[in-house]
């Protein structure tokens, strides 16, 4: 019998190695911490007893739960880090992207979970203050970045994290300063990863960076720092990214840059940063990303920078550098992909030797003193996508297009205000050619091009931005421009065209209706580098993703006549609609009002006429409206947006009445009070002689017809004299008859 209950005992050890299951107090904790925030069937925690089987929970060998590992599950509710202080051999916990709520403090959580390694909160809701430390000094990673926490952090957070690697606090609203002495004695002086990006911190970096001998990414930018880089910083010689953009940075970048050998990255754009590049910078051969624009550095590039030839991205632009660009050789940078010089003041020829990098995918040269032509030799560029060579001094503007239209992967083109003599663009080399197959965005504004809109255009059926204004540009607007699939954002103003507006153009597809979600998604196109147009000290930025622009027509300042075709109501999905600075005439179209999505209408300087359509006061989102200098009358629509419009946007019409103007209406109401006081004052002046007129016509017919008769017939006269003597005895009897009654009963 024993050696029966020897086999079983055997035979269940075998089949069930593990039947012990979590304790009571983890089980129970778990449920309290998530009672309302787990929601069914994933996770249906209660169907087992056994704590350490449940989704996103493991245990050691000893039955402890260990990991907490629940990201991206749906999670929503109040966060009870209290809760979980019972779990007390936590080593894990990753709650991030669910919707937790709630605040960090008290900070029991933190005080018991002595063997905690990696906390990760990040992508949630929580709030509030950090606590005054870390748990324990077994923590390696802790991720509390996008959430609303805020606060300075406190300065003993760090003091017994002694193995901490990582710290992300970046998306947050801390405040104070940036945790600099996160390396100083019984703090962090293994940290590799530090970011506090997108926060408030403010004032200087205080010393204390250059204790981290093991730092590799340091991020801060988005904040509100001030002051100079700090000169410990160049002692974390194992530091391979500086992300400090967006600041307010001053000063020079030191020399001692050339001692972080293993720097990658360094973007300090957005600053006011100051003085020369380093001249040593070419030691950095790691270096892959050099983003410094929009600062205020000045001199040439050290020619040491072409011996970085790991280059990958290099933005300089919107500063005061110079010097002759052509005497950099740029054909050692073989894995160049990005170049941005925008905005300085580089002399010389286009650089040649950009040719040689043919790895570039994107070339943005605009506002420098470069001068020169295109060589067929940019063809070598097989990946170039985005070409940006406005406000430069070029030549030959029809030959650059027939070399730029065999670069089969060119998405954006900007050429504006670069070429010294214009030219006719309809030639027939470029009609018959069949290119610029995946252009999405061209720009030629100011390039004095001459002639009719450009046929070769009609075949650019990924086009979805087109700008031709400020040329010379004649003709009429060809109707094949409404049938360009994609295109809804056109500039053609400022030039010579002329001619009625199109109806073909009220069809444009990406005008009228939504396009579909595969489509859509097609179109994300994401410029390869942010195109910027204007002047460095007053930069437009345009977005990073061409569907950003804003839907628009603006054909302003041409000769273009007729009516405003009531079939314009058919571009649903247009913001903007410029028709200023034409010969336009005829009434406003109430079409008009079907544009929903209308945020700026301006229709100045025509000869338009009749009322303003009062459905005009329907549109929303209309902020910007501008009717002034047309022959238009009668009362403003009242709506909230118009009335709150400066009275700028209706002078010049002075038969326009109602706010915001000083006009008065009067006391007729309505839409066409003025021309129903009118016509009634018309009306009354014809009606008032032919009514006096009629009056007495008829006064003499009705006279003349009965007295003339008693006077020429006598039978009748006789007759009618007989009829009056009777009625009178008739009325004299039954007066007496009546009297004599009325006697009688006052008698009686």
């Amino acid at each position: 019998m024993a050696l029966v209950f020897l086999l079983v005992l055997l035979f269940s050890s075998i089949i069930f190695p593990n039947v012990r299951a979590c304790s009571q107090t983890e089980r129970s904790s778990l449920l309290a911490s998530f009672a309302h925030t787990l929601s069914s069937p994933p996770f249906n925690w209660s169907s087992s007893i056994n704590c350490c089987h449940w989704s996103g929970i493991s245990c050691n060998q000893d039955v402890w739960v260990t990991h907490l590992i629940l990201p991206s599950k749906g999670i929503k509710g109040g966060f009870k880090p209290a809760l979980l202080a019972n779990l007390t051999h936590l080593t894990h916990i990753n709650l991030s992207h669910n919707s937790l709520y709630g605040s960090l403090v008290p900070t029991e959580l933190f005080l018991s979970l002595k063997s905690l390694e990696v906390l990760d909160l990040s992508h949630n809701l929580l709030s509030g203050k950090l606590p005054s430390s870390l748990p324990s000094s077994n923590i390696l990673t802790v991720d509390l970045s996008s959430n609303h926490l805020h606060g300075a952090i406190p300065p003993t957070f760090f003091h017994r994290a002694w193995h901490l690697t990582s710290f992300n606090a970046s998306n947050n609203a801390f405040s104070g300063s940036i945790p600099s002495s996160i390396c100083l004695q019984h703090s962090s002086p293994l940290i590799r990863h530090l970011d506090v990006s997108s926060n408030n911190f403010s004032g200087i970096i205080l010393p204390g960076l250059g204790d981290c001998s093991k730092l590799q990414v340091f991020r801060a930018h988005h904040n509100d720092i001030t002051g100079l880089l700090p000169e410990d910083i160049y002692n974390a010689i194992e530091l391979e990214e500086i992300a400090l953009h967006f600041n307010s940075l001053y000063g020079a970048i030191s020399d001692r840059i050339a001692n972080l050998t293993n720097l990658a990255i360094l973007d300090l754009s957005f600053n006011q940063l100051s003085g020369v590049l380093p001249l040593q910078l070419g030691k950095l051969s790691k270096l892959s990303h050099t983003i410094l624009d929009f600062n205020n550095l000045r001199g040439s590039l050290p020619l040491s920078l072409m011996n970085c030839t790991n280059l990958i991205e290099v933005r300089l632009g919107a500063n005061n550098l110079g010097g002759d660009i052509s005497t950099l050789n740029f054909s050692t940078l073989s894995r160049l992909s990005e170049l941005d010089l925008f905005g300085n003041n580089f002399i010389g020829n286009l650089p040649t030797s950009l040719y040689s990098c043919r790895s570039l995918q994107a070339i943005q040269l605009s506002v420098n003193n470069l001068q020169g032509q295109i060589h067929p030799e940019i063809l070598s560029l097989k990946s170039l996508s985005f070409l940006s060579l406005s406000e430069i001094r070029l030549t030959n503007l029809v030959g650059a297009i027939k070399i730029l239209m065999h670069c089969k992967t060119l998405r954006t083109l900007c050429l504006s205000d670069s070429f010294i003599s214009g030219a006719n663009l309809d030639d027939n080399g470029m009609v018959d050619h069949d290119g610029f197959h995946n252009l999405r965005f061209l720009d030629l504004s100011g390039c004095e091009i001459t002639g009719p809109i450009p046929i070769w255009l009609s075949k650019l059926k990924n086009l979805q931005s087109l700008t031709l204004d400020r040329n010379r540009i004649t003709g009429s607007i060809p109707s094949w421009l409404g049938t360009l699939p994609r295109l809804f954002h056109m500039r053609l103003h400022d030039n010579l065209i002329s001619g009625e507006y199109p109806k073909q153009l009220c069809r444009l597809p990406s005008l009228v209706y939504q396009l579909p979600e595969s489509q859509v998604e097609d179109d994300h196109y994401e410029f390869e580098l942010p195109l910027i147009s204007g002047s460095k000290e007053n930069p437009y930025f345009l977005q990073h993703v061409v569907s950003f622009l804003a839907p628009m027509i603006d054909v302003s300042n041409n000769n273009m006549n007729g009516s405003i075709p009531i079939e314009i109501g058919q571009l649903r999905l247009l913001h903007t609609l410029n028709l200023s600075g034409n010969n336009f005439f005829g009434n406003i179209p109430t079409q008009i009002s079907n544009l929903q999505n209308l945020e700026a209408l301006d229709l100045s300087r025509n000869a338009l006429s009749g009322n303003i359509p009062s459905p005009l006061a329907s549109l929303h989102f209309l902020h910007a409206l501008n009717v002034s200098y047309n022959d238009l009358r009668g009362p403003i629509p009242t709506s909230t947006q118009l009335q709150s419009l400066n009275a700028s946007a209706f002078e010049g019409n002075p038969k326009l009445c109602g706010a915001p103007i000083p006009n008065e209406c009067g006391p007729i109401m309505g839409i066409n009070a003025a021309d129903k006081k009118n016509n009634h004052d018309v009306d009354s002046d014809h009606q008032f002689p032919w009514f006096y007129i009629s009056v007495v016509l008829g006064f003499i017919v009705g006279f003349w017809g009965v007295c003339g008769s008693l006077v020429i017939k006598r039978t009748w006269r006789h007759a009618y004299f007989r009829f009056t003597d009777n009625v009178q005895d008739r009325v004299c009897l039954m007066m007496t008859v009546s009297v004599n009654r009325m006697k009688r009963k006052l008698r009686g």
